[in-house]
């Protein structure tokens, strides 16, 4: 589904991301994982075209989207689902589920205006018990559910989600991974995750890429993610 080849970015003078080669398939959750700063939020803004490129491809579904303008992306079928969240604090928990439904191919209800699906209300049913409160007000887990409901109001086929157990409560972030597997298992949803956490990313993801310094160390089958490669790139 996404494909990423020799894929270059640089911060001024500084080379961040090396010529990265890494492979999506369809309906599977894969991981990249490495250690803070070796470039795994920066990969995912790339894809999103929130930053540039020096030089490679971005390929989903058949198409090049390296030189493509980033609000064109989501209208393609990308969720984003940033680090920190990001969500807007004074704007409702209905207000932020819609900012992004214009984005969506449908969506509409008969009369011509857009809706967020059930879905959302289904997966998190607190969404739907606070829909007039502030983002603000919502409590950490509470707001990590909204960030990914909004990606999912979009009905996307690819959804991209950077730390979503950063900060997070256990309880909720046993629900997260619950949910990201139903979402590929059930609706064969693609998913592209970071994550630290190494016991979450063996329990919900399919594959990993482990980055190292901005460059590409190793990539296989979860299963084939040994403890050599642990200790070598993960372990701090």
């Amino acid at each position: 589904m996404l494909a990423i080849s020799k894929l270059n970015q640089f911060y001024g003078e500084s080379h961040t991301l090396w010529d990265l080669d890494i492979e999506v398939p369809a309906g599977q959750c894969t991981c990249v994982m490495g250690r803070n700063g070796v470039g795994k939020t920066t990969l995912m803004q790339c894809i999103m075209g929130l930053l540039p490129l020096r030089g490679g491809g971005i390929d989903f579904l058949g198409q090049d989207i390296a030189r493509l303008p980033a609000e064109r992306r989501a209208p393609l079928g990308i969720g984003y689902v940033p680090q920190g969240r990001q969500i807007f604090p004074l704007l409702t928990v209905q207000e932020n589920l819609e900012i992004g439904l214009p984005a969506r191919p449908d969506g509409r209800r008969p009369g011509g205006e857009r809706q967020v699906p059930d879905l959302v209300f289904e997966l998190f049913p607190v969404l739907g018990d606070m829909l007039r409160r502030r983002g603000g007000d919502l409590s950490g887990g509470q707001q990590q559910q909204l960030a990914i409901g909004r990606a999912l109001a979009i009905d996307p086929k690819l959804l991209i989600l950077d730390e979503p157990t950063e900060g997070i409560q256990p309880n909720i972030v046993h629900e997260i991974g619950d949910i990201i597997r139903r979402l590929i298992d059930e609706l064969g949803l693609t998913v592209l995750l970071v994550e630290q956490k190494l016991p979450f990313a063996r329990r919900v993801a399919d594959r990993f890429a482990i980055l190292d310094r901005g460059r590409l160390m190793a990539a296989g089958s979860m299963p084939e993610l040994s403890d050599g490669l642990v200790k070598q790139y993960l372990t701090v």
